[in-house]
């Protein structure tokens, strides 16, 4: 987690939005859409981490996506460093790509089984540059070495490396080519507890010696207290809630991200702590509830908040939360269900 000195805004996301068709019958017509990311909209800084939380299936892996616009946005834009990269064309899109990367969350599917690691890392650079084959094998094994690895691993395959070592492999890809921003898509989810800390810690590292600025996505909320700056929380397709690490789990303000914060585990089996348990299951992203998302779940929830969508509205020190509790001045805090 770097130190952001000056707030300089690198990427701006305005009311992003993708939806997916749903096709059926003979003739594949669209009967319906999947809102997976349905009008959100935040900035990160330049340096810093934005933590993106949430259940699975709430879009945050897809919000990543389509910021790189690995798949297309039905609606809105991202302006990264100046450029609005959903409507920029496919040439230079490919320009942007070699300052824009990403880590996938499974190691093992992202690289391709049947060609060394070394080329997977150094098929970037033959895109975006003119090294040569013997410059191109010399970066390959710069970062391999800064990320932990040996020189000789670049000649051997995906299946001869353990989960981790396979990650550290996806990251060495993603900075090979010298970018600024990365979206990192769950990089931890799927390693043992004893090798998280370890690729989280390099990642830190890179971030401070190469300047880099991430987009976090993740679920478990004690990697993102401790890797992230600020941390956003999305539900079924929406922000709820966005403000510093510090700030949102000290204070949380929107039902939803107090009913997550609950969840977090103490080490003392002494404390006792409020836990929410909310009841019922996610809405359908193909048909979410009117009004407020949150609101079919939410114990707090009032006849506005099934007719009438929350803003999402700074309440101070970039403290952005989406609530109608919030708006009205009424407290939003959740019942403790120990009580």
């Amino acid at each position: 987690m770097s130190e952001v000195k000056e707030k300089k805004v690198l990427v701006e996301v305005k009311n992003l939005k993708k939806h997916f068709p749903i096709k059926s019958g003979l003739l594949q017509r669209t009967t319906g859409w999947v809102k997976a990311v349905d009008d959100i909209s935040f900035t990160i800084y330049q340096g810093e981490s934005l933590g993106l939380v949430g259940e699975s299936g709430c879009g945050k892996t897809t919000a990543g996506r389509t910021i790189l616009r690995l798949v297309e946005p039905s609606d809105g834009s991202v302006i990264f460093n100046g450029t609005d990269v959903a409507t920029v064309s496919k040439q230079d899109l490919k320009k942007l790509r070699q300052e824009m990367q990403i880590i996938f969350q499974d190691p093992y599917s992202s690289l391709d089984p049947r060609m060394p690691v070394g080329e997977s890392i150094a098929e970037g650079l033959r895109i975006h540059t003119n090294k040569s084959a013997e410059e191109r094998y010399d970066q390959v094994v710069q970062m391999l070495t800064r990320v932990g690895m040996r020189a000789d691993h670049a000649k051997r395959y995906p299946h001869e490396f353990s989960g981790g070592q396979r990650q550290r492999i996806g990251i060495a890809r993603a900075l090979a080519v010298n970018p600024k921003f990365i979206v990192c898509d769950e990089p931890v989810s799927a390693l043992d507890v004893s090798i998280q800390a370890s690729v989280l810690n390099l990642l830190e590292e890179l971030q401070d010696d190469f300047g880099l600025t991430y987009l976090f996505i993740a679920h478990n909320l004690s990697v993102v207290e401790h890797f992230s700056d600020r941390v956003g929380v999305m539900y079924l397709g929406k922000m709820a809630e966005l403000a510093t690490r510090e700030e949102l789990f000290r204070n949380p303000l929107h039902p939803y991200t107090q009913a997550l914060m609950s969840a977090i585990p103490i080490p003392d089996p002494k404390q006792r702590k409020k836990r929410v348990i909310l009841e019922g299951d996610v809405p359908s992203p193909i048909n979410p509830p009117t009004g407020c998302r949150f609101h079919t779940r939410c114990p707090l929830a009032y006849d506005r908040c099934k007719v009438e969508e929350p803003k999402f509205v700074d309440y101070g020190d970039e403290h952005f939360a989406a609530c109608h509790l919030l708006d009205e001045g009424k407290p939003s805090q959740l019942p403790d269900m120990n009580k």
